[in-house]
């Protein structure tokens, strides 16, 4: 025997994810979900073993690969995955991750959806973006009756079935969405994607999308230009009686991350579409889609700070270095403490959100919140990724632990369904447009009020920088980042500051608007609980 393998962390594996995750427990019975409780338990067991585990590996380590055509030469734009990724998102759909809030609605469904999504994202987030699409597509299909009558049952199965087949047949089905093309990019108004009326119910699209997410779904909505202007179809991949839809898949992205996940540039040549929603009013429709995409983006973000920091943390305590647990060296307590502010901030943030989607009265708030949580809980989560893959040394680096994978799929979610500019502007068009959104985010802030001076004092920045904005607009875009930063962080500590424990609220707040304020990791003043927020990492 050469060596002997000693002082490393044993397998992260067998835990309930959803049990040990106390922030997520929390906020699911604060927000009126915990009669899903048993479900969600399940549910972290599932996420939690090690075969699991192993199918998140495998799926992202056999990426999809396209085929063009099948072996007599027919095209066939399939795309083909691993097994693992199958049974993966399978599981997810077994559980509702896609439309358990809108097949069953009641009091905390979005919250209940919103934690069974997290927590499958947490481990394998690739498979999550055809679920969250899937989930999205619920409010855009109900602005045409007669085609929601035909897909909505479709999309509330609990069944995955991976085949294309007519969909008069097929009892479920998976959503996707195709906007961009390579010269508009998030200018979706600038897509020179025609669509011609073909006289019976249907319409022929012409044109390419640059980024086509999930091309093997059953169906998509497509944006393209109609003699009425810029209008929403929706195109399945298999027209009723059987034929196949021309949808040409030009080729797979090649991306930094989300490599279980087919990204894809395709081309309509007469592709048949039905129109959904008003001819002209394409963006209308289809922003009701975005909206839950974008929620489901925080969702995925604070996903992926919960693994970070879960997978820290379990490494840093049981790993000695000088004499001591690793966990217990001040500058690494200091560390792991910061990062399980940051992801319980997330966390909180992100289940605020999906309450909000519960209460018909939340409207103005989560039109401007979601914008705001969305731009800042997305931007941090790549530096968190990176921060917590520095705790484990070496190993953080190695694609043999899940942190590495971790690091590359974070800036996604900044990325996907508008960046930094574009969700900050978009922030700035809400404030000037819907000002009951900014009433009702400001009635959240004033919410917590009177309980930390520091606090306090940044609401009151907050609101001068608001004013400030709205009394230029024409300087308004060069502030932009600086009042979505102010807003996120202000959000994030009233839902803290009235639900988190004490220690977790105090120490953000400390750590992010006090004093000693600071954005880099392990930078945490004095007073702080550390012992009592790494233990709830």
């Amino acid at each position: 025997m050469t060596h002997e393998v000693v002082n490393q962390a044993p397998p992260r594996a067998g835990l309930n994810e959803y049990l040990i995750n106390p922030a997520l427990t929390e906020a699911v019975e604060r927000y009126d979900a915990q009669w899903a409780s048993a479900q969600l338990s399940d549910v972290g067991a599932l996420v939690g073993e090690a075969g699991f585990q192993h199918d998140a590996e495998l799926a992202n380590t056999h990426p999809p690969v396209f085929a063009g055509h099948d072996r007599w030469g027919n095209r066939v734009d399939a795309v083909e995955f691993h097994p693992a990724y199958h049974r993966i998102i399978g599981a997810a759909i077994e559980h509702g991750a896609h439309t358990s809030c809108w097949s069953a609605p009641k009091p905390g469904a979005h919250v209940a959806r919103a934690a069974t999504f997290m927590l499958f994202a947490q481990v394998e987030p690739g498979h999550a973006c055809p679920v969250s699409m899937t989930h999205a597509v619920v409010p855009s299909l109900r602005f045409t009756p007669e085609l929601a009558e035909q897909w909505l049952p479709k999309v509330y199965s609990r069944v995955y079935d991976p085949h294309l087949q007519d969909p008069a047949v097929k009892t479920s089905a998976i959503f996707g969405m195709a906007m961009t093309e390579k010269q508009g990019g998030s200018d979706v108004r600038a897509n020179s994607t025609r669509a011609d009326d073909a006289g019976d119910g249907t319409w022929r699209l012409t044109g390419h999308k640059w980024f086509c997410s999930a091309p093997q779904s059953d169906a998509f909505l497509v944006l393209a230009q109609a003699p009425g202007g810029l209008s929403c179809f929706l195109v399945p991949r298999v027209l009723p009686g059987g034929a196949r839809n021309v949808f040409r898949i030009q080729r797979l992205k090649d991306k930094l991350g989300n490599k279980s996940n087919a990204s894809s540039e395709i081309e309509l040549d007469g592709t048949t579409g039905w129109l959904l929603g008003d001819e002209g009013r394409g963006v209308r429709t289809i922003i009701e889609m975005v909206a839950q995409t974008r929620l489901d983006c925080v969702l995925g973000s604070a996903a992926g700070m919960r693994q970070a920091v879960a997978e820290a943390a379990w490494h840093v305590r049981h790993r000695s270095a000088f004499g001591a647990l690793l966990v217990d060296q001040p500058a690494m307590t200091a560390v792991i403490a910061d990062l399980q502010l940051e992801a319980e901030a997330a966390t909180w943030t992100a289940l605020r959100l999906a309450a909000a989607y519960d209460d018909p009265s939340a409207v103005a708030f989560r039109r401007l919140a979601t914008a705001v949580a969305k731009y800042w809980v997305c931007k941090r989560g790549p530096n968190h990724a990176y921060e917590a893959l520095e705790c484990l040394g070496g190993n953080g680096y190695t694609e043999s632990f899940p942190l590495a994978r971790r690091y590359r799929e974070q800036p996604v979610m900044a990325v996907w369904e508008g960046s930094g500019n574009v969700i900050a502007l978009d922030v700035l068009r809400a404030m000037a447009r819907e000002p009951e959104s900014v009433d009702a985010v400001d009635r959240e802030l004033a919410s917590a009020l009177g309980v930390h001076a520091a606090y306090d004092a940044h609401v009151a920045a907050t609101r001068r920088l608001i004013r400030q904005v709205a009394a230029d607009p024409s300087s308004a875009g060069g502030q932009a980042r600086r009042v979505v930063e102010a807003l996120a962080l202000g959000l994030q500590a009233a839902v803290l500051i009235r639900e988190a424990p004490a220690a977790v609220a105090d120490g953000f707040v400390a750590a992010r608007l006090g004093a000693d304020r600071s954005l880099e990791y392990g930078a945490l003043g004095a007073g702080v609980d550390l012992a009592g927020i790494v233990a709830r990492a």
